[in-house]
């Protein structure tokens, strides 16, 4: 179905010309029937399926036509900055020809700019929470106008711990009754579904199904490779397919940075984005990647939130994510409204315990095969240490960033500089020694044989997760504490049949009361015996009864105390 088949405003159709947008999608398709008969939604679709323009095509219908929204606003919450930039970039685009004012609201820039678009007013507001709750507390934002209220990436936004600021912005909007209500999903959690019961009138509900995105459009490959083999495969991957864009997604913020640096170290240009990076750097990085300028992005999930690439050519998962979802999420950047893409995945013995989790969650079994010295290339960064949260010094000077991150990275480095300090003496865990040692060690518990590198490819999932279990499990280390444990049981055994003999003896019963004293520190079982011995004695004296009443009375941290001080 194409938009020109919707009784659309003749401006807001311009505007969706010049966006370039012909034929809707399901989701564009679905959302502009409902919304446009005035219903509240709740809809549950990927990234990249069009769900930005569909909501915002319906808002701008709405306040151009409908008579009761006569200044009238909306207001679209969305979970990261990025994403605010490039919703009201979209809507710029559709509202150029008509009067409809858009204006953005988001952390981590200053606020007399945005106080300033509010006094001039603004009628499409976008914005993260706390920078819209921060707006309204201070009086300079008036939501009591609110007639539609839109919150993209809902199950995002509960993940980043933006719930209550939610529950708190609604509470203060007009009623449900005097708004209209869309909720975007890409998933169903229960926190989603609370807010749509909760404030929605009977909304309706829309569900995109995941796996045409997820499986059908994108060629997805996973890599079985030890960890210290990821880089040079990744290298390896970008010299053999030079592809014209890629994402490379890491787990940690840390990890993002040192993937980056150690690319730059190998010739390959490139920028990392993280969430503790200045908004202006964030920003100006977005833009290059954006306009081509760089072709090599590596970031973490929440900070790839709101990029949006049309011919995005490659994402790489350098870490497996911990959670299914945001599997999805990755992977669906590189087939953008129904076009397709490549994704590769690597599997470590690191986390090779969140595939089967991803693989229940999109049905199916990633196509996989073990990655062979072949598809190595060289790193000339092995072996070189990799310093990190250098961008804090870099950038401080030329943003806000505050002197509370500042503190913080400087207390950082201090508490990390007995490490720094041993990895240049070449002692503890950072000589060369032990470094051999924990090489040799990481090596021997990755190595498959023949047979199973030819079987690996086809197994299951659960066949898969044996082997890896068999031979990354850490069974050394069980099978070391087992007979720590059994000699244990052996000692706790003998002490209790000795007892019996030291009830017979009354000079045993001496030795053992002076052994108290001397010996700061017993083992439980011990102790046990000791006491058991103790009843069964003959009576004890006066002293020994007050003593023994004295601390039956006292509890807790005060008996420690006590019985610290009174030691000799």
């Amino acid at each position: 179905m194409d938009f020109t088949e919707f009784t659309l405003n003749e401006n807001l159709q311009q505007g969706i010309t010049k966006a370039e947008y012909k034929t809707c999608t399901p989701v564009q398709e679905q959302v502009l029937q409902n919304s446009l008969e005035g219903r509240d939604l709740y809809v549950q679709s990927q990234t990249g399926t069009g769900k930005t323009a569909a909501y915002l095509i319906s808002i701008i219908q709405e306040l151009l036509t409908r008579s009761d929204t006569i200044g009238k606003k909306a207001l679209i919450m969305v979970p990261t900055r990025e994403l605010v930039v490039q919703v009201q970039e979209e809507a710029e685009k559709l509202c150029s020809f008509t009067k409809l004012k858009v204006g953005s609201f988001y952390g981590g820039v200053g606020y007399d700019k945005q106080v300033s678009l509010l006094k001039k007013g603004v009628d499409i507001m976008i914005g993260t929470p706390g920078r819209v709750i921060d707006l309204h507390e201070g009086g300079q934002m008036d939501l009591s106008s609110v007639a539609f209220l839109c919150v993209d990436e809902a199950d995002r936004m509960f993940d980043m711990g933006f719930y209550p600021d939610l529950r708190t912005l609604i509470k203060v909007l007009p009623p449900a009754e005097k708004r209209q209500t869309m909720l975007f999903s890409a998933t169903l959690n229960s926190y989603v579904k609370n807010l749509a019961w909760e404030y929605t009138r009977n909304p309706a509900e829309i569900t995109i199904a995941a796996e045409n995105v997820t499986v059908e459009e994108i060629d997805q490959l996973l890599y079985h490779v030890s960890s210290d083999s990821k880089m040079k495969l990744l290298l390896g991957i970008i010299s053999r397919e030079n592809p014209e864009s890629l994402i490379i997604f890491c787990n940690t913020k840390r990890s993002s940075e040192v993937v980056s640096k150690r690319l730059s170290k190998n010739g390959i240009e490139n920028q990392f984005i993280i969430g503790d990076l200045p908004q202006k750097a964030r920003l100006r990085i977005m833009d290059d990647f954006k306009a081509g300028k760089i072709k090599c992005l590596v970031a973490t999930d929440v900070a790839a939130r709101g990029i949006d690439v049309n011919d995005l050519a490659m994402v790489i998962n350098y870490d497996i994510p911990n959670e299914a979802e945001n599997y999805v999420h990755r992977i669906g950047r590189t087939a953008r409204a129904g076009k397709t893409g490549k994704a590769y995945t690597f599997c470590s013995e690191q986390d090779v315990y969140s595939l089967p989790a991803i693989e229940r969650y999109i049905g199916t079994n990633i196509p996989s095969e073990v990655a062979e010295e072949s598809m190595f290339a060289e790193d000339k960064s092995a072996g070189l240490y990799i310093r990190t949260e250098n961008y804090r010094e870099e950038y401080h000077d030329k943003s806000d960033f505050g002197k509370k991150r500042q503190a913080e990275y400087e207390r950082k480095n201090r508490s990390s500089g007995n490490r720094r300090n041993q990895k240049e003496r070449g002692t503890g865990r950072y000589s060369e020694k032990n470094q051999q040692a924990a090489k040799e060690y990481r090596r021997d518990r990755r190595v498959f044989n023949a047979e199973e590198e030819a079987l690996l490819a086809t197994m299951s999932t659960d066949e898969r997760m044996k082997l890896y279990k068999e031979r990354f499990g850490g069974g050394q280390k069980s099978a070391n504490t087992a007979p720590q444990n059994a000699s244990v049981k052996e000692n706790a055994n003998s002490s209790q049949q000795k007892s019996p003999k030291n009830q017979k003896s009354s000079k045993n019963q001496k030795n053992n009361s002076s052994a108290k004293k001397n010996v700061k520190v017993q083992n439980a079982p011990q102790k046990q015996n000791a006491k058991q011995s103790a009843k069964s004695n003959a009576p004890q004296t006066n002293e020994a009864q007050k003593v023994q009443s004295q601390n039956k009375k006292e509890k807790g941290i005060l008996k420690v105390i006590k019985s610290f001080f009174t030691k000799k």
